[in-house]
């Protein structure tokens, strides 16, 4: 992501997660996402903050109270973000698998996507036809 994790500090699992909640979550204020994650509100911060020069994520105040930053998934996908998600899990699986059989791929990919089905929030399951969350299109 432009400035990376030294601009802002915080990993990029919890950038990960912050960005799941808010996917999960739109129109939602920074301490709502803390509250949700249990991360402290300045990682929070700092995570939106690398989401939003990434251009994945939008702040619009809230008109209820202008003080409040609502965030959203950005309505165009960035070329960062596009360049994600185009991006497929198998160069990553022969590393850490030392091989490319196809059967010992198929089995481990099936595993991952019965462990996404399970743990992640169903607003975040795969669609059909994304690369980033469809098995179908890798």
């Amino acid at each position: 992501m432009p400035g990376g994790p030294g601009r802002y500090g915080g990993s990029a699992r919890l950038v990960l997660v912050v960005a799941s909640d808010i996917a999960a979550h739109p129109d939602t204020a920074v301490g709502e996402i803390a509250g949700r994650t249990g991360l402290p509100q300045s990682q929070v911060s700092s995570a939106v903050a690398r989401l939003k020069e990434a251009g994945s994520v939008e702040t619009a105040a809230d008109p209820s109270d202008r003080r409040r930053l609502l965030v959203r998934q950005a309505v165009e996908v960035s070329e960062r973000v596009a360049q994600i998600r185009a991006t497929g899990i198998d160069e990553a699986l022969v590393a850490a698998l030392g091989s490319d059989d196809p059967h010992r791929m198929g089995e481990v990919t099936e595993a991952l996507d019965v462990l996404a089905r399970h743990l992640l929030p169903s607003s975040a399951a795969p669609e059909p036809g994304r690369p980033d969350t469809d098995p179908s299109v890798r």
